[in-house]
């Protein structure tokens, strides 16, 4: 029997019936499933470091940094705390600025959502809006409250993608409809990455670490949500496996 690619996704903590616990939600699970990677969920602590990061990937065929409900704390990238900003995982951060240095020596195929996205970012010296909505020019990217789930992941504004990138080599139109359900987003883009795709406000979309030895690619949407029913989050996907399989 041929093995399945192992993709380590990263939990986030949480406290379920008052205990400290690291949960994914399934939608990240089951899309990975859905293109031929067996996914294994990877506990997230604060007292990680870049050696134990690399020692734990270093059994895995490909990484994703998943969406999350809390946002990375911002003295991580030199930030005062604004009012909107009020949920922390700060275990996710140290697991997470951990595992990507150590992804990237390793050489690992890398997919990167919406806090992953802002993750990378920020592990590249990077730094965020804590609240885009309040931005000059900004649209309002955060997801309708009170609609069900269904109609908040639904496409909602264009993506414009750069030519000759990582996301122009896995999908053959410039312009696509995505999602959007984030309050954060790029403010600074970090050093060592490129622009892959931009919102109609200008805000970053998409990013890919510059010289990266393997397929690296941050987005700030959620591809995750039902991929196959949309061209663009399926070629992610797809290009995510077969980075994957290439990487066994």
């Amino acid at each position: 029997m041929q093995n399945r690619p192992l993709v380590a996704v990263i939990a986030c903590r949480r406290d379920v019936e008052g205990h400290p616990a690291h949960m994914v939600t399934d939608k990240y699970l089951s899309a990975l499933r859905a293109y031929g990677l067996d996914p294994v969920v990877l506990p997230v602590w604060e007292d990680i470091d870049e050696g134990d990061a690399e020692r734990l990937l270093s059994h895995f065929d490909g990484l994703l940094l998943t969406g999350s409900h809390t946002n990375v704390a911002p003295d991580r990238y030199g930030a005062e705390r604004a009012p909107e900003n009020t949920r922390d995982d700060l275990h996710r951060d140290a697991s997470a600025l951990s595992w990507l240095p150590a992804s990237l020596a390793l050489g690992m195929p890398l997919l990167c959502i919406c806090r992953g996205f802002q993750e990378l970012n920020v592990a590249f010296g990077g730094t965020l809006y804590q609240a885009v909505q309040n931005q000059p020019g900004k649209l309002d990217h955060r997801e309708p409250k009170g609609k069900p789930t269904e109609l908040q992941y639904v496409p909602v504004h264009e993506l414009t993608i750069e030519s000759g990138g990582v996301l122009a080599g896995l999908y053959p139109a410039l312009h696509a409809t995505v999602n959007s359900l984030h309050q954060q987003g790029i403010d600074r883009l970090g050093d060592g990455l490129t622009i892959e795709g931009l919102a109609p406000d200008g805000l970053i979309e998409a990013v890919s670490v510059t010289d990266a030895s393997a397929f690296t690619l941050g987005v700030q949407w959620h591809p995750e949500w039902q991929p196959k029913e949309h061209p663009l989050y399926d070629a992610i996907f797809k290009g995510f496996a077969d980075a994957c399989a290439k990487a066994q």
